[in-house]
């Protein structure tokens, strides 16, 4: 009779303790954490394309190629490792190779002109916008699960059940946005020379 009370008054008493709301929160963040990791990957696959497309211009930047696959390998490890400090490093990692590749870019007009190499810029560009709203969905979900478990007497639930604080995706400054280069000359007509093209200061 006592143990019929007992499994009868369980559900209520774990939800009293927030043990629910608890698993609810943090599901929400994994679940966003997850959206960080798809477009890492996605970002992480444009890029052999954008490299070899490069490389049909530019076949001796062998240093910058290495740079950039080392990188890329480096973010690809970070997403299975899963951990959102090394995701974040490993991706301004890659911004800043990314960006060292498209400046090899301002030496090829033709390369600037390129249909696939302007295309897989803006395909990176977006990429970047919804890694940067994955990012706050996640930073955001991660403040409601952490409050949440540190306010009395869910505290004592999540002490109880080994429930810890998530840690923030912080990305860094200037990592949000894709590396970009301003083609704003014409590319120059078969045959001739380009002007410079002037870099910002």
């Amino acid at each position: 009779m006592k143990r019929r009370m007992v499994l009868a008054l369980a559900p209520l008493v774990l939800a009293g303790c927030g043990y629910n709301r608890i698993q609810q929160y943090d599901e929400n963040a994994q679940q966003a954490k997850q959206q960080i990791s798809v477009q890492l990957q996605r970002r992480a696959d444009l890029v052999p394309n954008l490299v070899n497309t490069v490389k049909g211009y530019a076949q001796h930047e062998d240093a910058v190629f290495t740079q950039v696959a080392q990188a890329r390998g480096a973010l690809t490890g970070a997403i299975q490792g899963g951990d959102p400090t090394q995701m974040a490093a490993a991706n301004a990692q890659l911004t800043g190779a990314l960006g060292r590749l498209i400046a090899v870019a301002e030496a090829y007009p033709q390369l600037k002109a390129d249909q696939s190499f302007l295309r897989l810029q803006d395909e990176l560009a977006g990429t970047e916008n919804r890694i940067a709203t994955a990012r706050n969905d996640y930073n955001q979900a991660v403040q409601a699960y952490n409050t949440y478990i540190r306010t009395m007497p869910q505290a004592i639930t999540a002490k109880v059940t080994g429930a810890k604080a998530r840690t923030y995706y912080e990305a860094a400054p200037g990592s949000e946005t894709a590396p970009t280069v301003d083609f704003g000359t014409k590319p120059a007509p078969a045959g001739t020379t380009a002007p410079a093209t002037p870099r910002a200061p």
